[in-house]
């Protein structure tokens, strides 16, 4: 069978040309021997790393001048998927001709980002995204075993996920660059929750300080924000269906404060937005009355069609006011 041959179907669309090719066609496969790294005048480092997950496996090498601390040659031999083998060969590459020291800066995201044929799309399928993870801890291990250090040293970001050792940092990056919007896309990016789950939210069999529930809350909100603020720099619109729910609210508010919120008031009575929920053909804007406006019985009727029909027409039409 032709390599093209193994590389065709849809399930390939969801691979880059460059992992296709790599997992294909490794540069960097290959074993390092004492006698080749003492001929390149450097001290060879052997390390391994399995991710029990998956049974996948890889052996790194690397050949390190003494003097310099900078990795003067490396390969790898792996034992596992077509994904795994291309993660490793792009990370040997991302090594070379670094030192020790900017080695263990190489994140899973860097990897993952170095296989992309066009920046804006991932090189993997989500349920793909571990392999890269395994090619970062492995760099790790070498830089442990060539300073003499335990490699938990090296770790500068907060691992969320145990199971998947993902970093707080690697899931916000992955939140915010592949626009997740549940917890379940996040595990099939990273593998963050998909083993023991205690990391997914509270109530799991070991209590964390991070959990991916409110880590998924406040990335996306910091989107919105980011997203906001960019459109109110430049003077764009945004508009209502492509808004975060943040926007939604803020937008919301401000029309209701401005048109609605006055007119209650004068008669004694006021109300509060509880939440907002998207359905396929509705904004459904869930509220409170308060004030003289819950006992009112016009609330129901009259006063609700007012908030509806003005909300509809100075925000969105599809626009749905549900009062609780």
């Amino acid at each position: 069978m032709a390599k093209n041959d193994l590389i065709s179907g849809s399930i390939w669309e969801e691979y880059s040309k460059t992992v296709q090719e790599r997992m294909n066609n490794p540069k960097n496969m290959g074993e390092i021997t004492e006698e080749e790294a003492e001929k390149l005048g450097g001290k060879l480092i052997v390390a391994d790393f399995g991710a029990e997950s998956c049974g996948d496996a890889v052996r790194l090498y690397w050949v390190v001048d003494p003097k310099t601390d900078k990795i003067i040659d490396a390969k790898f031999k792996s034992f596992g998927c077509g994904t795994a083998i291309a993660s490793s060969d792009t990370m040997v590459e991302l090594c070379k001709g670094k030192t020790v020291d900017e080695a263990v800066k190489i994140t899973n995201i860097d990897v993952e980002k170095a296989m992309r044929d066009t920046p804006e799309t991932p090189a993997v399928p989500p349920q793909k995204m571990h392999c890269s993870v395994m090619a970062y801890d492995v760099i790790k291990r070498a830089a442990a075993q060539y300073k003499g250090v335990d490699e938990s040293s090296f770790e500068d970001e907060i691992i969320v996920c145990e199971c998947a050792r993902v970093s707080l940092g690697t899931i916000k990056e992955v939140i915010k660059i592949n626009d997740l919007k549940t917890v379940e896309e996040i595990t099939d990016y990273t593998k963050a929750g998909a083993f023991c789950k205690s990391c997914i939210k509270p109530g799991g069999h070991e209590e964390r300080e991070y959990y991916l529930v409110d880590i998924l809350a406040e990335t996306r909100a910091e989107m919105e924000a980011e997203k906001l603020q960019k459109s109110e720099q430049s003077g764009e619109k945004i508009a209502f269906k492509e808004m975060g729910i943040v926007q939604k609210l803020k937008t919301i508010e401000e029309v209701i404060d401005e048109n609605i919120r006055p007119m209650l008031v004068m008669d004694g009575g006021n109300l509060e937005i509880l939440d907002i929920k998207e359905n396929e053909d509705y904004t459904d804007v869930y509220i409170r009355y308060l004030g003289a406006c819950s006992g009112c019985a016009s609330s129901a009727t009259g006063t609700l069609y007012a908030i509806e029909a003005i909300l509809k027409e100075k925000v969105d039409k599809s626009i749905r006011v549900l009062p609780v």
